[in-house]
This record gives C-alpha cells, sequence and structure tokens, in this order.
C-alpha cells in the first residue's frame, strides 16, 4: 500500500466516523496510531513520519472541514498523553503537561500532528466524543464513559487493525425512564 492510498482510506474512515458518530462542531475526536503496525511490523519497533505524515494528510483536513477538535495519543513512552491545540485545550480546562512528542518517545503520528498544530500542546486526559485506534493503541482511556464501536466500510488502514467507537450520554432511570432518541 502506497502512501497516497493510506492518505484516502484515512479521509474517508474519518469521513464515516464524523458522520456515525453525529460528532458536532468543537467535539474531540481521538486518534492513535501505529505507522509501525500500518506497515505490517510490530508497534513501535518501525516508526515512520513518512506513514505518519500520509496518515494525518487523511485525518486533520477532515476534522477542519468539520471543525472538530483532533486529539493525537502518544505511546505509552509519555504515557499515552495526548496533544491537540492549545485553544481546544485551554476551552476545556485541561491541565497542560510539558512534553514534545518524537518519532520514538510519543511517536510518528503525535509527533507529526504536534508540527502540524498552529499552538500545540500537551495533556495528559480528555473525555473523546468519538476516537480512531490505528494499530491496536488503545485510545480507550480517553473516551467519554460510554463508548460504542462503529463499523466502517474498511476494517483496515495499511496492515493496522482499524477500530472506532463513539460516545453517547449515559442512559439514568429506570424501566420507566424515556429517553432522547437523537442521542442514542
Amino acid at each position: 500500500m502506497n502512501l497516497e492510498e493510506i492518505t484516502l482510506l484515512c479521509r474517508q474512515a474519518t469521513e464515516e466516523l464524523i458522520n456515525i458518530a453525529k460528532l458536532s462542531p468543537g467535539d474531540l475526536l481521538v486518534v492513535g496510531c501505529s505507522s509501525s503496525e500500518v506497515l505490517g511490523e510490530r508497534i513501535g519497533t518501525n516508526s515512520s513520519t513518512d506513514v505518519a505524515g500520509a496518515i494525518l494528510e487523511g485525518i486533520l483536513p477532515v476534522c477542519r472541514e468539520h471543525e472538530i477538535f483532533l486529539a493525537a495519543q502518544c505511546c505509552e513512552h509519555l504515557n499515552r498523553a495526548l496533544i491537540l491545540e492549545r485553544q481546544a485545550a485551554l476551552a476545556r480546562g485541561l491541565e497542560l503537561v510539558n512534553v514534545v512528542p518524537q518519532p520514538k518517545a510519543g511517536g510518528s503520528f503525535a509527533t507529526a500532528f504536534y508540527n502540524a498544530c498552529q499552538k500545540p500542546a500537551a495533556v495528559e486526559h480528555i473525555r473523546a466524543q468519538a476516537g480512531m485506534d490505528i494499530g491496536d493503541t488503545l485510545i480507550g482511556m480517553h473516551l467519554a464513559d460510554v463508548a460504542v464501536p462503529v463499523r466502517l466500510s474498511m476494517r483496515r488502514i495499511g496492515q493496522a487493525n482499524l477500530v472506532c467507537a463513539r460516545t453517547r450520554p449515559k442512559f439514568i432511570g429506570g424501566q420507566r425512564a424515556h429517553y432522547d432518541q437523537q442521542l442514542l
């Protein structure tokens, strides 16, 4: 699979996820990505800035078109911290931490996004409305409490598994409760 194909698949996956998850302007989309897995290697063994750039080229323009804030999950070497635009972090009252991701300490995707941000910021925790996991990077800790699996038309980006989720508000009440169908 070449870089152009990776970019196109990522653009398509992002569009599908935004539509299925019914994301609204200002929502957060967390993306965890292993460029090694996309290349068919074990996570963390063959980090590629070119692959990360192609993935970001597919995802970021779609997020910007829909006014969705992207949050890039770093690897476990940075405790899965997240990179996002400073404006998005401050608007949510998130505590900033001081770290600059690198391909081998944070991951190529987080590094590419950090470099693409107007004013990058790093935080430790978010509660995103949707997530995209490219290569089994375990993004669940960064989703709001009730995550719902989303099946896209594709299951892989390159050789990496693609798993997506949206979130919904918690159901409260008992058997007599009624729910807003628009929020399911």
